[in-house]
């Protein structure tokens, strides 16, 4: 099939998809990058507590522009609001709850990620930007799900879903779904599960896009 057949989601398209997903009243980290945009998607019927490691209980959609507060960040330093009944925290109150088991979810960037559900989203590479692995190991052994948002593949057109990560592991075995600008896949004991494709693209198409065996839903 002609790449022209279908159309990969951009990034903002990778976040709006995660926030359909989460339900109501879940307590959710977003990582530093992409994830962080998921909480300007959630529908504003849906509460969802979202939390950043620097000390926020409660972040809203990102701020206007013109009502940018610089003493309001996240931990990527990016603006954010505060929802109603918002808390400020110190920030080992805020570390006891990333690695305390009390997140439902944490939403992060990934480099790679293997069949097994190994994480890798740090790297001593040249043409990949983080070079310490930093608050993400806390998040993904602490969170009770890990969900990755990635481009299905890198620039340069090599796969990010493998059989075994390359790079540097973040975490072992704790990622259970990945959306990627191609598609929805769970984690499931025999790989990757493909739950969903955007429009147009065809299972043979993604398969030749990943570094491992996909499977169909059971």
């Amino acid at each position: 099939m002609a790449d022209a057949a279908f159309k990969p989601l951009d990034r903002l398209g990778i976040a709006r998809r995660i926030a359909q997903d989460i339900p109501e009243g879940w307590f959710v980290n977003l990582g530093i990058g992409m994830p962080t945009a998921v909480s300007d998607y959630v529908p504003v019927d849906r509460e969802v507590i979202f939390h950043a490691e620097n000390g926020v209980i409660g972040i809203g959609p990102a701020p206007a522009p013109e009502a940018v507060n610089p003493y309001l960040v996240n931990a990527g330093t990016h603006p954010i609001t505060l929802r109603v009944g918002a808390a400020l925290v110190h920030h080992a109150d805020s570390f006891a709850i990333a690695r305390g088991g009390h997140l439902d979810l944490c939403v992060l960037g990934a480099f790679q990620v293997a069949a097994n559900g190994d994480l890798a989203n740090w790297a001593h590479a040249p043409d990949e930007p983080t070079k310490q692995v930093g608050g993400a190991m806390d998040l993904a052994v602490g969170a009770k799900r890990v969900w990755i948002a990635m481009e299905h593949t890198t620039k340069h057109g090599h796969a990010r879903l493998l059989d075994q990560c390359v790079y540097p592991l973040t975490a072992k075995g704790v990622v259970k779904r990945v959306y990627t600008d191609l598609a929805v896949l769970d984690v499931t004991p025999r790989g990757f599960e493909v739950r969903e494709m955007v429009p147009g693209l065809d299972f043979g198409t993604l398969q030749a896009r990943t570094g491992t065996r996909l499977h169909h839903p059971t």
